[in-house]
């Protein structure tokens, strides 16, 4: 009897060791190494190809524009760029509860309702489960079947035959082949379970969407090779106690990154929010010291947002500081900041700043918008509710240029604010012209805070 061959992945980024190591050297984690067989793990790949591929000309290749289908959803469909483009693959990842499967289910229906064929996998539910959440959402389910299976080589038969529109895996971890003598959800399984998917996707131009479990710190579980096969990758974001959830594309092939789409959870279902600036300010303050409605773009979509300090006297031998949206570190630096460059001593004081609305933010636009709240806070001095701040601010306490600058402005003056502070090197004759709105450029923040 041959002998059983075994080797080593590493579970966070998929390296594959032939001995075990403490520290994974493709993603530096450590603990991460487990060991799986891979007797037959090339198997899947040839029996999923069909028909043997040859070498074309470049010349030859028809660079027509791809061809797109509507979700259904104005949102869904800013995200993937326009539409579901066919033969694509897109992973969608979020919390458990979160809200996936339910949005999958209404896009299904969608397009079930303009005449495509569907086709809905399920390794996690019966059919009667579904059945009650879609009847929950609609009743229009024409040209949708469900199947409840997690033999992929039994899938892709039905893929083969039917020839579905669109196909939704739920879930990935759940999906297994025969062949491969791991575990499901193990990282062989999740390889070859990818490139199976793949491969029926681009040789059938069928386009798969596939459903991903996240690790508790908020990655897609399994190997990091899973989010370089696919052609998109989607997070669903949000709190599952609130009603608002954010749909973020971090890889996208066919359009923009970070584009985000916004819904809004009911009882019906996932509800599209087509003004989120709108949302996102509601219900806020006008009168209270720490308050500063800031301007980010995600990705083609100015935002308006409202940053929120809290500072006051500790009460501990080391000051306090709490970040949410934005990042712990990047407060503390810009504290840091305020207190060198802008004379305030603040070192000694604890500090809370929160986006409202639950939304995370990375942008360095925000900073200027943040230091100014963090000050109106220290001083108890409310900031003007009709004047909207951003800017990227420097160790030296400078303030520095941001892209889409009129983009961002466009949007405040619609939603009806009288005063832009900005970064001066942003203020150009375009942004200038811009009716109802007055600009206001400085180079530091020790400028921005005389406009208290």
């Amino acid at each position: 009897m041959a002998k059983k061959m075994t080797a080593f992945f590493c579970s966070s980024c998929g390296y594959e060791s032939a001995k075990w190591m403490g520290q994974c050297p493709g993603c530096k984690e450590w603990n991460t190494m487990v060991e799986e067989p891979t007797e037959g793990k090339n198997k899947g790949i040839k029996k999923a190809s069909g028909t043997a591929s040859k070498p074309v000309l470049l010349k030859d290749i028809q660079a027509d524009t791809e061809e797109r289908f509507t979700t259904g959803s104005k949102e869904f469909d800013r995200v993937l760029g326009g539409g579901i483009v066919r033969g694509s693959l897109v992973l969608i990842g979020g919390d458990p509860g979160i809200g996936k499967s339910t949005l999958l289910l209404q896009v299904t229906r969608n397009l079930s309702v303009a005449g495509k064929k569907v086709l809905y996998v399920s390794g996690e539910e019966s059919p009667r489960q579904i059945k009650m959440r879609a009847d929950r959402l609609g009743s229009d389910y024409k040209e949708m079947k469900l199947l409840c299976e997690t033999d992929l080589d039994v899938i892709s038969g039905f893929v083969t035959e039917e020839k579905p529109d669109m196909v939704v895996i739920d879930s990935i971890q759940t999906m297994y082949r025969e062949d491969i003598s791991s575990a499901p959800g193990s990282v062989s399984q999740v390889r070859e379970a990818t490139s199976l998917l793949l491969q029926l996707a681009k040789s059938n131009e069928i386009s798969i969407f596939i459903v991903g479990h996240v690790t508790k710190e908020g990655a897609v579980a399994g190997p990091r090779v899973l989010e370089h096969m696919v052609d998109s990758v989607l997070y669903f974001e949000g709190d599952t106690h609130g009603s608002y959830r954010i749909l973020r594309g971090v890889k996208n092939r066919f359009g923009s990154t970070n584009e985000i789409g916004v819904f809004e959870m009911r009882e019906e279902g996932l509800a599209e929010v087509p003004n989120p600036s709108e949302v996102m300010l509601s219900g806020r303050a006008e009168d209270v010291g720490g308050s500063v409605v800031t301007c980010t773009v995600e990705g083609t979509r100015p935002l308006m947002l409202e940053i929120q300090a809290l500072v006051c006297k500790s009460s501990f031998g080391i000051p306090r500081r709490q970040a949410t949206g934005l990042d712990y570190n990047r407060v503390n630096l810009l504290m840091a900041v305020i207190e060198k460059r802008g004379g305030l001593q603040i070192g000694d004081m604890d500090a809370y700043v929160n986006i409202a609305g639950g939304i995370k933010i990375n942008e360095p636009s925000v900073d200027l918008a943040t230091v100014m709240s963090i000050i109106s806070a220290f001083k108890n001095k409310p900031i003007d509710p009709k004047t909207v701040i951003f800017g990227e601010v420097g160790l030296n306490g400078e303030v520095r240029a941001v892209g889409q600058a009129e983009a961002r402005v466009r949007e405040a003056a619609k939603l009806g604010f009288t005063t832009c502070i900005m970064p001066k090197a942003n203020i150009n004759d375009t942004v200038k012209k811009i009716k109802g709105i007055e600009l206001i450029g400085v180079s530091n923040i020790n400028e921005a805070k005389n406009f208290q």
